[in-house]
């Protein structure tokens, strides 16, 4: 086997006192005996407040409560050229709300990540979700220690199950010896051993065992029940030792405290290795069932113990087909019956013993490092998840540029009629029919592939477009319906403010650059049929696409005098909205914020490009700058502004439900403030909107399928709504569009930029 030349381990590091430094030291030891010519070092992970005289193979620590460090961490690692990383994670070593400051660091990483799940929670809050989500999405191989783990990854967190390697928890290679010698060194000679050992805290049930200690001792008068651990530092942190004397006191009122023993030790390996083979039953009589996985129930197991355990996951599986004895989780009675027993009983005990050791050779740490190397090889092997880093997108131009637009999804999604609203998962759903806004966004879509290095739609399907907007065009109401059923019935006679400006706005694109030119009198025609009823809308999104509209419509007729008076009209309007309601706080044109709102400042700054105005310009910037920063994440990535806080007055927006809808306009508004002042951070900001549909988003999920081109609705605060309609494909498909455009640009720009420089 050919071993990866250098890794880094992520994670805990003992002296720190917890189980992951545990483990990590233990995984880190046990790869570099495997593989004595790689080079393995650790990234130790340092918990607030506190400070470790870590050994040489603590490379760099990371302050959890600094994202500064894990920024420097990852820059150590891209230096240093390690071929693969393996990241240990747990719920609170990291910082950040559910610990989300660490995907500063593996979102900047260039070699693989391999994740080591040591819990895989069954129900995580949305925050949890959304750790995970983008940790899996990251992450080349994702290691779990019990099938339960990958069953949870698949179905709760949607992993692939190709991707997810089961590696038990390693134990030391120790023989199977008799408790005698053990008892005689610890003094604890001719008595019945009972052990738990671990960090104490009150989710390991030791006050089950206390309780039960009184049925023990009637059969075994004798016996002992060690518990060797120091409390957990988070306990000791919060209320010092009195979770311990809780536990002793317990002891004393049931008469029990001369055979239970609290050894307040956090001890090495080869002491630990005395007390468990001093033991004659080792009980883990946890209370959480969801516990994945147990480093001291398998270093029990694997030192041949005979082992009662409440039936938590990694217990029922590593105790299963009578490898242990599983009792109920509280159940006092049915935990000193069976410890009893197996005292009593030499035989039942000896032959769970001898299963057990037999059972865990395959768990030995040389065993597992050979695991784990084979794990880095396959992830070094494979090529890296194609996931765009949260803080900083590396999306460079030509990337861009040679993206495929698929438009299989898109064209199943229409029928001769037009463009279906909605579709159940990938399915077109009759039941919900047909909108103008989306056959308009359809038409615009259309225009946009009109551009060169673009392949055009059909004309077939083009004119089917338009043909749906001239339907929808209502003469005697003056403007135009939006809602058709599937049996091509008008559901209103006239739409929302908002669908008349949108259609405007397609029409307007249409009116410039449609390749057909009798569509492109049709669409000016109509374009100024249906403008003069904008006058009196009172929604300032439907002001902001008809100036969008009116942008390429008045680009190919400046002469239009009505057409350029209601520009200037509908800009006035927006600026005056954002002088009333704006402060220094709330630089916006409203109380709340909405749907499609960086069309607004889009549609200042290209009316203000148009006419020359400078202060429409300059609010489109600002607008647009204090939206952005609402909606970027505290890690760096696009989080746009969620469905269930659209109309709130003046607050921070809730992140969920989020929509396409919003990123698309982010881009579009984004490149027109770079064409409009060219500073490149609006390009930064842009390719954050563009990664958000590729998984650089609060759940890690990529919304797209490349080969199809098709779009999820969005994303819930616990997973992607699976539904791929009308408006979100066509919003995917735009801003693809829209992206490969200006890739196209910068990359003209390069090419010539050194011709300008000999020219000057």
């Amino acid at each position: 086997m050919r071993y990866p030349g250098r890794i880094a381990f992520i994670g805990n590091s003992l002296p720190r006192r917890c189980g992951i430094a545990t483990f990590t030291t233990d995984i880190h030891r046990a790869v570099a005996d495997a593989a004595p010519d790689t080079h393995a070092v650790i990234i130790a992970m340092t918990d607030h407040g506190h400070s470790y005289d870590y050994p040489e193979t603590v490379a760099i620590e990371v302050r959890d409560d600094v994202p500064d460090d894990y920024i420097r961490a990852a820059t150590f690692l891209n230096a240093g050229q390690y071929d693969v990383v393996s990241l240990q994670h747990e719920f609170g070593i990291f910082g950040g709300e559910a610990g989300e400051h660490v995907l500063a660091l593996i979102s900047r990483l260039t070699m693989p990540v391999v994740t080591t799940l040591h819990t895989v929670l069954a129900e995580p809050s949305p925050a949890q979700r959304s750790v995970i989500g983008q940790i899996i999405a990251t992450s080349s191989r994702i290691v779990v220690m019990a099938e339960k783990g990958r069953t949870l990854l698949r179905e709760v967190y949607g992993a692939p199950r190709d991707k997810i390697d089961v590696i038990a928890h390693g134990i030391p290679d120790f023989p199977f010896v008799e408790p005698d010698e053990a008892k005689a060194k610890l003094g604890f000679a001719a008595r019945p051993v009972v052990v738990t050992f671990g960090l104490i805290s009150p989710n390991k049930g030791i006050e089950v065992m206390i309780d039960a200690m009184p049925s023990i001792l009637e059969k075994n008068p004798a016996a002992v029940y060690v518990v060797l651990g120091a409390t957990h530092p988070n306990l000791v942190r919060h209320e010092g030792e009195a979770y311990r004397e809780r536990l002793a006191a317990r002891a004393r009122a049931s008469g029990v405290d001369g055979s239970v023993v609290f050894l307040d030790q956090f001890v090495d390996l080869p002491t630990l290795l005395d007390f468990i083979s001093m033991c004659d039953v080792y009980v883990t009589p946890y209370l959480n069932a969801a516990q994945m996985t147990s480093g001291t129930l398998s270093y029990s197991f694997g030192l041949g113990k005979a082992v009662v355990s409440t039936p938590y996951w990694h217990a029922r599986e590593l105790l299963a087909d009578g490898r242990g004895v599983l009792v109920p989780f509280g159940d006092v009675e049915a935990t000193g019956r069976e410890i009893a027993d197996l005292l009593t009983d030499d035989t039942r005990r000896r032959a769970l013993r001898e299963l057990a050791y037999a059972s865990s050779r395959s768990m030995t740490w040389e065993r597992t490092a050979e695991r784990y190397l084979e794990v880095f090889g396959k992830a070094i092997h494979a090529r890296r998840p194609r996931v765009f880093a949260r803080s900083d997108p590396t999306i460079r131009p030509r990337d861009i540029a040679s993206l495929d637009l698929q438009t299989v999804y898109f064209h199943s999604m229409c029928d001769d009629t037009g463009l279906f609203q909605h579709a159940v998962y990938s399915v077109p759903d009759r039941a919900h029919g047909y909108c103008v806004d989306d056959n308009a966004r359809a038409l615009l879509l259309a225009c946009a592939l009109n551009r060169f290095g673009e392949h055009a739609l059909a004309e077939t399907v083009t004119s089917r477009f338009a043909s749906f907007v001239q339907h929808a065009w209502n003469p005697d109401a003056k403007r135009f319906r939006n809602f058709m059923s599937f049996d091509r019935r008008w559901l209103e006679d006239k739409g929302s403010e908002d669908s008349h400006g949108r259609t405007l706005w397609a029409l307007g694109e249409c009116a410039r650059p449609d390749a057909s030119a009798a569509r492109r009198q049709w669409s000016a025609a109509l374009f100024s049929q249906a403008l003069p009823s904008v006058e009196s809308f009172t929604s300032p999104r439907a002001w902001a696409f008809t100036l969008l509209g009116l942008d390429s419509y008045c680009a190919a007729h400046k002469d239009d005098s009505i057409a350029n008076e209601t520009r200037r009209l509908l800009a006035d309007r927006l600026m005056s909205l954002l002088t009333e309601t704006s402060t220094d706080e709330w630089e916006w044109f409203e109380d709340g914020l909405a749907y499609d709102n960086a069309r607004m400042p889009q549609a200042l700054l290209v009316t203000g490009k148009a006419l020359g105005d400078a202060a429409l310009v300059a609010a489109g910037l600002k607008t647009l700058r204090w939206l952005m920063a609402v909606q970027t994440a505290p890690a760096g990535f696009f989080r746009p502004v969620g469905s269930e806080s659209f109309g709130d007055r003046r607050v921070s927006p809730r992140g969920f439900d989020q929509q396409p809808l919003e990123a698309t306009a982010a881009i579009s508004a984004c490149l027109e403030a770079w064409r409009a002042d060219g500073d490149g951070g609006w390009r930064s900001r842009a390719a954050r909107a563009f990664a958000w549909f590729f998984g650089a988003n609060d759940l890690g999920v990529s919304l797209v399928d490349l080969e199809t081109g098709s779009c999820r609705d969005g994303l819930h605060p616990d997973r992607a709504n699976e539904n791929r309609g009308g408006e979100s494909v066509v919003s995917y498909l735009l801003c693809v569009a829209e992206m490969r455009q200006s890739a196209r640009v910068i990359e003209d720009l390069t090419k010539i930029a050194p011709l300008l420089a000999l020219r000057a």
